[in-house]
Protein backbone atom coordinates (compact mmCIF):
# COMPACT_ATOMS: atom_id res chain seq x y z
CA UNK A 1 0.00 0.00 0.00
CA UNK A 2 1.23 3.48 -0.87
CA UNK A 3 0.75 6.64 1.16
CA UNK A 4 -1.58 9.32 -0.13
CA UNK A 5 0.56 12.12 -1.51
CA UNK A 6 0.25 15.56 -3.06
CA UNK A 7 2.87 16.59 -5.62
CA UNK A 8 3.49 20.27 -6.26
CA UNK A 9 6.28 22.54 -7.41
CA UNK A 10 8.33 22.40 -10.57
CA UNK A 11 10.64 19.83 -12.11
CA UNK A 12 14.35 20.44 -11.69
CA UNK A 13 17.62 18.56 -12.02
CA UNK A 14 17.57 17.96 -8.26
CA UNK A 15 15.74 15.11 -6.49
CA UNK A 16 12.32 15.83 -5.01
CA UNK A 17 11.72 17.05 -1.48
CA UNK A 18 9.58 14.67 0.60
CA UNK A 19 7.64 16.19 3.51
CA UNK A 20 6.52 14.03 6.47
CA UNK A 21 4.17 15.57 9.04
CA UNK A 22 3.80 14.95 12.77
CA UNK A 23 1.30 13.09 14.93
CA UNK A 24 -2.37 14.06 14.37
CA UNK A 25 -1.39 16.05 11.29
CA UNK A 26 -1.58 15.56 7.55
CA UNK A 27 0.35 16.57 4.48
CA UNK A 28 -1.53 19.86 4.29
CA UNK A 29 0.03 20.98 7.61
CA UNK A 30 3.30 21.55 5.76
CA UNK A 31 1.62 23.45 2.92
CA UNK A 32 3.54 26.66 3.55
CA UNK A 33 6.85 24.84 3.26
CA UNK A 34 5.62 23.01 0.16
CA UNK A 35 4.76 26.30 -1.55
CA UNK A 36 8.10 27.91 -0.70
CA UNK A 37 10.22 24.92 -1.71
CA UNK A 38 8.04 24.33 -4.76
CA UNK A 39 9.29 27.58 -6.28
CA UNK A 40 12.40 25.71 -7.41
CA UNK A 41 11.83 22.05 -6.60
CA UNK A 42 9.37 19.18 -6.97
CA UNK A 43 7.73 18.67 -3.58
CA UNK A 44 5.89 15.58 -2.33
CA UNK A 45 3.76 15.98 0.81
CA UNK A 46 2.41 12.71 2.21
CA UNK A 47 -0.27 11.72 4.67
CA UNK A 48 1.45 9.29 7.03
CA UNK A 49 -0.28 5.96 7.63
CA UNK A 50 -3.29 6.17 9.98
CA UNK A 51 -3.59 9.88 9.12
CA UNK A 52 -5.35 11.93 6.44
CA UNK A 53 -6.37 9.97 3.37
CA UNK A 54 -3.71 7.27 3.74
CA UNK A 55 -4.41 3.67 4.67
CA UNK A 56 -5.03 2.41 8.20
CA UNK A 57 -2.85 -0.29 9.69
CA UNK A 58 -2.36 -1.59 13.25
CA UNK A 59 1.42 -1.25 12.91
CA UNK A 60 2.47 2.35 13.50
CA UNK A 61 6.08 1.68 14.45
CA UNK A 62 8.93 3.78 13.12
CA UNK A 63 10.34 0.95 10.97
CA UNK A 64 6.91 0.73 9.33
CA UNK A 65 6.71 4.50 8.82
CA UNK A 66 10.22 4.56 7.37
CA UNK A 67 9.25 1.76 4.99
CA UNK A 68 6.31 3.86 3.77
CA UNK A 69 8.64 6.78 3.03
CA UNK A 70 11.11 4.45 1.29
CA UNK A 71 8.34 3.29 -1.05
CA UNK A 72 7.63 6.86 -2.06
CA UNK A 73 11.30 7.67 -2.65
CA UNK A 74 11.80 4.50 -4.71
CA UNK A 75 8.75 5.29 -6.83
CA UNK A 76 9.86 8.90 -7.38
CA UNK A 77 13.39 8.35 -8.60
CA UNK A 78 15.34 6.55 -5.88
CA UNK A 79 16.65 9.50 -3.88
CA UNK A 80 15.11 12.52 -2.17
CA UNK A 81 15.72 15.29 0.30
CA UNK A 82 13.60 14.37 3.33
CA UNK A 83 11.99 16.81 5.77
CA UNK A 84 10.14 15.52 8.81
CA UNK A 85 8.44 17.19 11.74
CA UNK A 86 8.07 15.43 15.11
CA UNK A 87 6.71 11.93 14.38
CA UNK A 88 7.55 12.46 10.71
CA UNK A 89 11.02 13.52 11.79
CA UNK A 90 11.59 10.27 13.63
CA UNK A 91 10.36 8.33 10.61
CA UNK A 92 12.75 10.32 8.40
CA UNK A 93 15.64 9.66 10.79
CA UNK A 94 14.86 5.94 10.78
CA UNK A 95 14.87 5.96 6.98
CA UNK A 96 18.22 7.77 6.86
CA UNK A 97 19.76 5.31 9.31
CA UNK A 98 18.45 2.17 7.63
CA UNK A 99 18.55 3.15 3.95
CA UNK A 100 20.95 6.10 3.69
CA UNK A 101 21.25 5.78 -0.08
CA UNK A 102 17.66 7.02 -0.42
CA UNK A 103 18.37 10.28 1.44
CA UNK A 104 20.48 13.06 -0.02
CA UNK A 105 19.84 15.74 2.59
CA UNK A 106 17.88 15.43 5.84
CA UNK A 107 15.90 18.14 7.63
CA UNK A 108 14.40 17.37 11.04
CA UNK A 109 12.11 19.77 12.89
CA UNK A 110 12.01 19.79 16.68
CA UNK A 111 12.58 16.14 17.54
CA UNK A 112 15.54 13.95 18.48
CA UNK A 113 16.25 10.21 18.14
CA UNK A 114 15.30 9.91 21.78
CA UNK A 115 12.71 8.13 23.93
CA UNK A 116 10.43 10.77 25.45
CA UNK A 117 8.29 10.18 28.54
CA UNK A 118 5.21 12.20 27.58
CA UNK A 119 2.05 10.85 25.92
CA UNK A 120 -0.50 12.30 23.54
CA UNK A 121 -3.21 9.83 24.58
CA UNK A 122 -5.25 12.63 26.17
CA UNK A 123 -5.98 14.01 22.70
CA UNK A 124 -7.23 10.59 21.64
CA UNK A 125 -9.43 10.50 24.74
CA UNK A 126 -10.85 13.90 23.82
CA UNK A 127 -11.60 12.99 20.20
CA UNK A 128 -13.23 9.71 21.18
CA UNK A 129 -15.32 11.46 23.85
CA UNK A 130 -16.64 14.13 21.45
CA UNK A 131 -20.12 13.43 20.15
CA UNK A 132 -20.04 14.11 16.40
CA UNK A 133 -23.62 13.12 15.63
CA UNK A 134 -25.58 15.73 13.71
CA UNK A 135 -22.62 18.06 13.20
CA UNK A 136 -22.67 19.94 9.89
CA UNK A 137 -20.14 22.74 10.47
CA UNK A 138 -16.63 22.74 11.84
CA UNK A 139 -17.63 25.45 14.31
CA UNK A 140 -20.13 23.02 15.85
CA UNK A 141 -17.44 20.38 16.16
CA UNK A 142 -15.13 22.94 17.75
CA UNK A 143 -17.75 23.77 20.39
CA UNK A 144 -18.15 20.12 21.31
CA UNK A 145 -14.43 19.40 21.29
CA UNK A 146 -13.96 22.43 23.58
CA UNK A 147 -15.68 20.44 26.32
CA UNK A 148 -12.56 18.26 26.39
CA UNK A 149 -9.73 20.48 25.05
CA UNK A 150 -9.46 24.10 26.19
CA UNK A 151 -6.66 25.22 23.84
CA UNK A 152 -8.25 26.65 20.65
CA UNK A 153 -5.02 26.15 18.70
CA UNK A 154 -4.93 22.43 19.49
CA UNK A 155 -8.61 22.10 18.59
CA UNK A 156 -8.10 23.87 15.26
CA UNK A 157 -5.16 21.59 14.49
CA UNK A 158 -7.11 18.41 15.24
CA UNK A 159 -10.25 19.58 13.45
CA UNK A 160 -8.33 19.81 10.18
CA UNK A 161 -8.61 16.02 10.16
CA UNK A 162 -12.35 15.80 10.81
CA UNK A 163 -14.25 14.45 7.81
CA UNK A 164 -17.52 16.40 7.75
CA UNK A 165 -18.62 14.71 4.54
CA UNK A 166 -18.94 11.36 6.25
CA UNK A 167 -22.30 10.42 7.77
CA UNK A 168 -21.87 10.75 10.67
CA UNK A 169 -18.71 12.90 10.64
CA UNK A 170 -15.60 11.02 11.69
CA UNK A 171 -11.94 11.52 12.44
CA UNK A 172 -9.55 10.52 9.68
CA UNK A 173 -7.14 9.10 12.25
CA UNK A 174 -6.92 5.43 13.16
CA UNK A 175 -7.32 6.32 16.81
CA UNK A 176 -7.25 2.71 18.02
CA UNK A 177 -3.88 2.06 16.37
CA UNK A 178 -2.40 5.36 17.54
CA UNK A 179 -3.48 4.66 21.11
CA UNK A 180 -2.05 1.14 20.99
CA UNK A 181 1.25 2.32 19.49
CA UNK A 182 1.65 5.47 21.60
CA UNK A 183 4.54 4.10 23.72
CA UNK A 184 6.47 3.42 20.50
CA UNK A 185 5.52 6.79 18.98
CA UNK A 186 6.92 8.85 21.84
CA UNK A 187 9.84 6.46 22.22
CA UNK A 188 12.74 5.47 20.02
CA UNK A 189 13.13 1.83 18.93
CA UNK A 190 15.49 -0.18 21.13
CA UNK A 191 16.58 -2.07 18.03
CA UNK A 192 17.25 1.09 16.03
CA UNK A 193 20.53 1.06 14.09
CA UNK A 194 23.49 2.05 16.26
CA UNK A 195 25.35 3.58 13.32
CA UNK A 196 25.07 7.04 11.83
CA UNK A 197 23.90 8.92 8.76
CA UNK A 198 26.91 10.85 7.50
CA UNK A 199 25.14 13.00 4.93
CA UNK A 200 24.16 16.65 5.40
CA UNK A 201 21.53 17.10 8.11
CA UNK A 202 19.75 20.17 9.46
CA UNK A 203 17.96 20.07 12.82
CA UNK A 204 15.67 23.03 13.53
CA UNK A 205 14.73 23.51 17.18
CA UNK A 206 12.02 25.78 18.57
CA UNK A 207 13.40 28.01 21.33
CA UNK A 208 10.13 27.69 23.27
CA UNK A 209 9.94 23.90 22.85
CA UNK A 210 11.36 21.35 25.30
CA UNK A 211 11.78 18.52 22.78
CA UNK A 212 15.51 19.06 22.20
CA UNK A 213 16.72 21.12 25.15
CA UNK A 214 18.22 18.37 27.32
CA UNK A 215 21.92 17.57 26.78
CA UNK A 216 21.16 13.89 26.19
CA UNK A 217 18.86 14.82 23.31
CA UNK A 218 21.55 16.85 21.58
CA UNK A 219 24.01 14.02 22.26
CA UNK A 220 21.64 11.56 20.60
CA UNK A 221 21.43 13.80 17.53
CA UNK A 222 25.21 14.10 17.29
CA UNK A 223 25.71 10.36 17.81
CA UNK A 224 23.46 9.39 14.89
CA UNK A 225 23.97 12.44 12.66
CA UNK A 226 27.58 13.64 13.01
CA UNK A 227 27.17 16.25 10.26
CA UNK A 228 24.10 17.79 11.92
CA UNK A 229 23.74 21.55 11.81
CA UNK A 230 21.55 22.28 14.86
CA UNK A 231 19.84 25.67 14.75
CA UNK A 232 17.37 27.29 17.12
CA UNK A 233 14.42 29.26 15.77
CA UNK A 234 13.76 32.10 18.21
CA UNK A 235 10.19 32.57 19.38
CA UNK A 236 9.01 29.22 18.01
CA UNK A 237 7.46 26.30 19.84
CA UNK A 238 7.14 22.69 18.74
CA UNK A 239 5.15 23.68 15.62
CA UNK A 240 7.93 26.01 14.54
CA UNK A 241 6.84 25.99 10.88
CA UNK A 242 3.53 27.51 12.01
CA UNK A 243 5.06 29.90 14.54
CA UNK A 244 7.83 31.23 12.28
CA UNK A 245 6.84 30.16 8.77
CA UNK A 246 8.97 32.59 6.73
CA UNK A 247 12.14 32.01 8.78
CA UNK A 248 11.75 28.23 8.77
CA UNK A 249 11.00 28.08 5.04
CA UNK A 250 13.92 30.35 4.21
CA UNK A 251 16.32 28.37 6.37
CA UNK A 252 15.23 25.06 4.84
CA UNK A 253 15.41 26.42 1.28
CA UNK A 254 18.93 27.77 1.84
CA UNK A 255 20.08 24.44 3.27
CA UNK A 256 18.65 22.46 0.35
CA UNK A 257 20.22 24.80 -2.20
Amino acid sequence: MMLNMTITGRDSDQPPVLLAHGLFGSGRNLGGLARRLGETRRVIAVDMRNHGDSFHDPDHSYPALAHDLAQIVAAEGGQADILGHSMGGKAAMMLALTQPGLVRRLIIMDIAPFAYAHSQASHIDAMEATDLAGIERRSEADARLAEHISDPGVRAFLLQSLDLKADPPQWKFNLAALRDQMPFLVGWPENAPKGSFTGPALFLIGSESDYCRAPQQSEAIRAHFPQADIRTIAGAGHWLHADRPAEVAGTVAAFLD
